[in-house]
């Protein structure tokens, strides 16, 4: 019972990893920028001309600097959202709230009895 339980979860947390899978800046074409909740076609192609033209991004400032209309503010919900900048999510970005109520909602693992 409690094996079928922590498989369900296991098979409930993979399936939510591959609905919030991450969008690397520095790979995407623009298609993939447009599929980031805050990244329409006009910042996709803003940020993809800024690419080309100054190489791949460093870091979040990079970007911010580089890209006008990404202020911190955005930048923090463009990471909330799954973009991420050489495999990094933003550091300090506040949690989305999916990902807390997601968390709050998952059950606690039952405790298994030592065996006799």
């Amino acid at each position: 019972m409690i094996n079928k339980l922590f498989m369900m979860l296991a098979a409930f947390i993979m399936t939510m990893s591959c609905a919030f899978a991450d969008v690397e800046i520095n790979k995407a074409d623009q298609s993939a920028l447009d599929g980031v909740k805050g990244i329409g076609p006009k910042l996709s192609k803003t940020i993809l001309d800024e690419r080309k033209k100054g190489g791949d991004f460093k870091d979040w400032s990079d970007l911010e600097k580089r890209v006008k209309g990404v202020g911190t503010k955005s930048s923090d919900k463009l990471s909330q959202a799954g973009l991420v900048i050489n495999g990094q999510a933003k550091p300090n970005a506040p949690v989305a709230a999916s990902a807390q109520s997601v968390a709050a909602q998952a059950p606690a693992p039952a405790s298994i009895p030592p065996k006799k």
